[in-house]
């Protein structure tokens, strides 16, 4: 399945909705009528190759960056045609982790995951103190609660942000790479956590990334309660609903399908693309 879906979900359905977006910086074109959607509780999951305009896309989103052309919603709102003040309120209801963490060094980590929430004041003290056991339970860190960020590993510090982000309980949760630079092992545990926000949390999820052999495993994993506890187990990717790939070559989406309609594309980019990442890994 090849070239861009239209936008066939009614606004209110989606969370994303990209309409004909193009973007340049000076000479440079970075998107060129760019359209696609993520419907609301979806996940999406956009490769392309460095510099191609991955992070450009997360930036719209959040509005950091207006287009030259086209329309961005987010939860049916438009905002490339948002003031600052109701971007900020548009951005409350985003979960977003990045590839650097961007953890605060002089807060534990229990004070970096209430963060948003001290900073909003719609809870109550006891109320932030349960909401922030509850997800740093959720990512397993419950007992590195009062430590340092410097006393985590990189997968810890990962973690962190993803507690943060999915704090204040977002309907659409963003991820900037959020495997670079990790280990494989602890890539997977952070790919374990994305699996179960998915499909415990009932979170759209948009997962911007390079790392092709965790985008499958995400892609073929589901999170499932078992007498008690949370499991990540393997399934055929085509049962996992709501999983789709993106890949994203000179401005356009030119590939949008699941996992088997990426592995059998005929496309020469596509082959070329994934020549050298192919399973078996």
């Amino acid at each position: 399945m090849t070239g861009a879906h239209p936008l066939r979900q009614p606004q209110e359905q989606n969370a994303i909705a990209f309409e004909h977006v193009s973007l340049a910086f000076d000479d440079h074109v970075v998107l060129k009528d760019l359209s696609f959607t993520v419907p609301k509780g979806n996940m999406r999951i956009l490769f392309g190759a460095s510099g191609a305009g991955k992070s450009v896309i997360l930036k719209l989103a959040l509005g950091l960056l207006r287009p030259d052309e086209g329309a961005i919603l987010i939860n049916g709102l438009r905002v490339d045609q948002m003031s600052e003040r109701d971007l900020l309120k548009m951005r409350a209801d985003i979960g977003m982790v990045f590839q650097e963490n961007a953890l605060f060094d002089s807060l534990t980590v229990a004070q970096n995951v209430g963060f948003r929430l001290y900073e909003e004041r719609e809870l109550t003290e006891e109320q932030i103190d349960a909401r922030v056991d509850e997800v740093l339970g959720f990512v397993g860190l419950t007992e590195f609660a009062e430590r340092m960020p410097s006393a985590l590993s990189g997968g810890q510090r990962r973690r962190v942000g993803i507690a943060r982000a999915m704090a204040s309980k977002p309907q659409l949760l963003l991820f900037d790479d959020p495997i670079t630079g990790l280990d494989p092992l602890i890539a997977t545990t952070i790919d374990d956590e994305i699996v179960k926000l998915r499909d415990l949390e009932d979170v759209t999820t948009f997962v911007v990334t390079h790392q092709i052999r965790d985008a499958f495993y995400i892609a073929e994993h589901r999170a499932q309660r078992v007498n008690g506890t949370v499991e990540v187990v393997k399934d055929d990717a085509s049962k996992v609903a709501g999983v789709e790939f993106m890949v994203l070559h000179e401005g356009r989406i030119m590939f949008q399908g699941n996992a088997s309609e990426l592995l059998t594309a005929t496309d020469p980019y596509l082959v070329e693309y994934l020549y050298k990442t192919l399973p078996p890994w």
